[in-house]
């Protein structure tokens, strides 16, 4: 995995991993419900994804519920001893395949040890605490149920996703915070996930990132596809670059900033692929 721009590895913590990662969210079937089409598929991404040199995969145990977690396993476990494995917490699923809130520290605990299980671990590297407005529990409760949990030993390193600045700052005045998972696209406006209000300023966070060498992991990257197809915004910027337009828009963020940590995912060995030559795209 060659980078043609910044540096190509970050630190979460004392961990380091190369500044291109997966997430696994794409991994189960649609609607991030139930099994794949080809789970066989779903395996061989994977194993392709540490071949090509990704050390970082990001998951949660609600994503099928419990089918990502247990791709990763079948594929992947034993473990290389560089691979870093991060998970959400804060959200369950119901039969409906909705997504809701899963903040008490008692639900914590549960989805902790929901993903110690499917994964076959001990110890999760890096938990974040996926937080959703609206929530009755206090931020600082559902926090402190997870330094807790890492004072046990369960959890590695603390993160956070889809918070404030604000929250960021209450977070680093109680443990550290090794990375931040918020909703960032390539380029143009992010894609309408309901109330505007329920997903905080990217570029706001990534600046606050940046000034305290904070690990920034972009999700929807590429505005859940739109960037991806001929006719988006970066389609210019791919055919000057002679690249797909999904390329361009991973090189452009890793030509961003240096904390940047984008983690696309697919379901398809030549997607990724593609995602992984990225790196190697100067965008300027």
């Amino acid at each position: 995995m060659e980078f043609a721009h910044g540096p190509a590895t970050i630190k979460l913590g004392d961990l380091v991993v190369r500044r291109l990662g997966f997430g696994a969210m794409r991994l189960p079937g649609p609607a991030v419900w139930g099994e794949p089409a080809n789970p066989d598929e779903a395996r061989a991404v994977l194993r392709r994804a540490v071949e090509l040199g990704v050390q970082l995969v990001d998951t949660a145990w609600y994503y099928g519920p419990d089918v990502a977690n247990r791709l990763i396993a079948e594929a992947l476990h034993p473990y290389p001893s560089d691979l870093v494995i991060a998970t959400k917490l804060g959200a369950c699923r119901t039969p409906d395949k909705g997504w809701h809130s899963f903040h008490r520290p008692a639900e914590l605990r549960t989805g902790l040890e929901t993903d110690l299980r499917g994964l076959r671990l001990e110890q999760i590297a890096i938990v974040h605490l996926r937080w959703m407005p609206g929530i009755e529990v206090p931020f600082a409760e559902a926090l402190d149920a997870l330094i807790e949990e890492k004072s046990r030993g369960r959890i590695r390193h603390l993160a956070l996703s889809n918070v404030t600045v604000e929250q960021l700052e209450l977070a680093l005045a109680r443990t550290p915070i090794v990375s931040v998972q918020n909703l960032y696209v390539a380029a143009g406006s992010p894609p309408t996930l309901g109330a505007p209000s329920s997903h905080p300023d990217g570029a706001a966070m990534l600046a606050a990132c940046e000034a305290r060498s904070i690990a920034f992991l972009p999700f929807f990257p590429l505005a859940m596809g739109a960037l991806a197809k001929a006719e988006s915004l970066l389609a210019a910027d791919a055919k000057r670059l002679r690249c797909t337009p999904a390329q361009a828009a991973i090189a452009s963020l890793l030509a961003r900033s240096p904390v940047m940590l984008p983690i696309p995912g697919t379901s398809n060995v030549a997607h990724l692929e593609q995602n992984v030559r990225a790196t190697s795209i100067a965008f300027n």
